[in-house]
């Protein structure tokens, strides 16, 4: 049965010439396109300092950083290798480091430096913190030549960016595109094929057979996973080919986490096509959703910039956890150990959206 349910899901696919043309023109577009027109607005930078001096003009710029508004001091770190270890957390975007003897050296040499460091996995977060930073030193500076009628320089001693190093936005970008692409492609597709069916009568045909429920939505799912890795394939060669961006690591993570994605946005794509009766009906209801997960996933924005109650709701939004690992599997290089909250969180909506498919297929139609 299983078997004869695929040769017709594939025979319907490819009889439609539309949709195969759109599986290929789609990525290539949007991956050719949407790099350079994406722009970002920051705020909310996470800040961790290592403080080796704990003098009083060290502790007071260290607090006018906080209260600027622009950083949340989310770290304070003995060395610099623990302050790394926040960064590679997620829990620190930018380091401060102040030396030892900074007061001291500030009234003896009049020339002091501070040490910057960002993770640039974001391109424009990275950039525009250390901007941001830059900007803040600088009034501390003049606010104390103000005060003690002197000279005194306080300048950055060299700016580290983390994962990206050329500050390129793209680079931030193209990952999270895939996420979206495999998100428009393999959700809207399986809710548009069933609902396509049940106004041409194929699905009443297929009622009256003792198939299984299970059976069916699974021969809905499989084609879709098979698209998804070609749609994530090309998707990555373009990357590769035109923007000369690979994975730090490993494709097979990669693979991994799609398919465990595919499974859960195709069976979110089938639950809204079981309580739809019109493709009009199914588009605009898919649409609300997958626009809703796409604002509220980080792809254009950092979800430490969103109000805390936006925040809260991408908990619950499976494109949020996707796009964290194809960002850290380019860009950082991590591998499923590290990954493991995404991967109980991808798997928790495949096994919930699936579920709830099969339950609320009904054949009785």
């Amino acid at each position: 049965m299983l078997k004869f349910l695929l040769e017709k899901e594939f025979k319907q696919i490819f009889r439609n010439a539309f949709i195969p043309k759109l599986i290929l023109a789609m990525p290539i577009m949007v991956m050719l396109v949407l790099p350079w027109a994406a722009n970002q607005e920051i705020k909310n930078v996470k800040l961790s300092v290592i403080d080796n001096d704990h003098s009083t003009f060290s502790e007071r710029l260290t607090g006018k950083i906080a209260a600027s508004g622009y950083f949340r001091l989310t770290n304070i770190s003995n060395t610099y290798s623990e302050a790394m270890q926040s960064v590679d957390a997620g829990k620190a975007d930018i380091i401060l480091e102040i030396p030892q003897e900074f007061e001291k050296e500030l009234f003896k040499s009049k020339t002091v430096y501070v040490m910057l460091s960002a993770n640039a996995v974001n391109g424009m977060k990275g950039g525009l913190g250390i901007a941001y930073l830059s900007n803040i030193i600088n009034d501390f500076t003049a606010e104390i030549n103000k005060e003690q009628g002197s000279i005194f320089q306080l300048s950055t001693l060299h700016s580290q960016f983390r994962f990206n190093p050329s500050l390129d936005y793209k680079v931030f970008m193209i990952p999270a595109l895939f996420v979206m692409l495999l998100t428009l492609l393999t959700g809207f597709l399986p809710a548009l094929n069933i609902v396509g069916e049940k106004e041409l009568g194929t699905t009443e045909q297929l009622n009256v057979t003792p198939m299984n429920k299970g059976i069916f939505i699974l021969a809905k799912l499989i084609p879709y996973w098979i698209i998804g890795i070609v749609i994530l394939s090309i998707c990555m060669g373009i990357a590769a080919l035109v923007y000369s961006l690979i994975p730090a690591g490993s494709l097979a993570v990669i693979y991994f986490y799609a398919i465990i994605y595919i499974l859960a946005v195709s069976g979110l794509g089938i639950i809204i096509s079981n309580y739809s009766d019109t493709m009009q009906q199914a588009m605009f209801v898919m649409f609300f959703f997958v626009l809703i997960i796409i604002l509220l996933s980080g792809l254009f924005t950092p979800i430490s910039s969103m109000p805390r109650w936006a925040q809260f709701i991408t908990n619950f939004n499976p494109l949020k956890y996707l796009m964290e690992v194809m960002r850290a599997v380019y860009l950082k290089g991590s591998g499923i150990r590290e990954l493991l909250p995404q991967f109980f969180a991808l798997c928790g909506f495949a096994v919930a959206f699936n579920a709830w498919a099969v339950g609320s297929y009904k054949k009785s139609k």
